[in-house]
């Protein structure tokens, strides 16, 4: 047995939602896309794909073996365009969307470095709250975060964990107190986003459950700069994602509140086209970003503050 080209094959049914497709696809017959199913199947010892004559459905063994045989293709593939392409000059206009809330706190910085290695690539970003079709839209790449949606299609490698977590200024502490369990900030001024599931309480993750804190809001906004210069000024409690907030904890600007409380996680994903004849500009930025987040599931932001 191939056990590459059979993960391969499974990696396509899965993605295809059929056999008989998955070999369209991969230009095989019927009897091959099985066979090597099977074959990977009988090497493991266990069934990866439940079958019925309406749908195919993995079993939970197969969703976490289709997690790793992506990884493995995708590491197997970025060898190969490395090799490729490694006495090649990335040149032309690479066009990237990003999420504001990463855009304007870490990929501005890290643009700079990145310019310096692709002297001959220029540079146009665009900011965005709303999910954007790169393909639709004549994007190279993209960098979502959190619910984003983005084609399944498209190859999409994690980047960092982002914790949700809460903070305040230094002088409303000291007027305040600070609230050492999550009941406590219901006592307290909040400064909330303008969503309807914030709106009235906070979930907030304690002791290996949610809890649901009863908020009063001093300050509602959709815009993070509003209610970032309100904490700043010392009115209240903001929720912030840490990959925003680092520069104003090293500062002194803001506390982190509740240490190894949060109110959840957003996922920080850098998306784009297949992998197969991806040019170099795409491959250089890709390898770039990769680079500077060595642990995917990982919060790097509040690491060190």
């Amino acid at each position: 047995m191939d056990r590459l080209q059979s993960m391969r094959v499974f990696s396509k049914v899965v993605e295809q939602g059929s056999f008989a497709r998955a070999a369209q696809a991969l230009d095989m017959s019927n009897t091959v896309v099985t066979r090597n199913v099977a074959d990977l199947e009988a090497h493991l010892g266990t069934r990866l794909l439940n079958r019925t004559t309406r749908k195919l459905s993995l079993t939970e063994t197969g969703k976490q073996y289709l997690e790793r045989v992506r990884q493995i293709l995708a590491d197997i593939d970025d060898a190969d365009a490395v090799a490729s392409s490694s006495a090649r000059k990335a040149s032309g206009t690479l066009r990237i969307y990003c999420h504001p809330g990463f855009g304007q706190y870490q990929l501005a910085r890290l643009l700079p470095l990145y310019a310096a290695t692709v002297p001959d690539v220029v540079l146009d970003v665009s900011l965005a709250d709303h999910s954007v079709d790169i393909v639709e839209e004549g994007f190279d790449v993209g960098i979502y975060m959190g619910l984003q949606k983005f084609d399944s299609s498209l190859i999409a490698r994690r980047l960092a964990t982002s914790n949700v977590v809460l903070c305040a200024s230094p002088e409303y502490i000291a007027r305040r107190g600070e609230p050492l369990t999550p009941v406590d900030v219901s006592s307290h001024d909040c400064l909330n986003f303008a969503f309807e599931q914030l709106r009235h309480s906070w979930p907030v993750k304690w002791e290996n459950k949610q809890v649901d804190v009863p908020i009063t809001a001093r300050v509602v906004s959709n815009n993070i700069s509003v209610l970032r210069q309100a904490a700043i000024a010392g009115m209240g409690i903001m929720v912030r994602s840490s990959l925003t907030l680092e520069d104003d904890l090293s500062s002194g600007r803001l506390v982190q509140l509740l240490k190894g409380h949060h109110l959840g996680q957003m996922s920080l994903s850098l998306v784009y086209p297949s992998r197969r004849l991806l040019s170099y500009k795409v491959r250089s930025f890709v390898d770039f970003m990769t680079a500077q987040f060595p642990r995917p599931e990982s919060d790097p932001w509040l690491a060190h503050v």
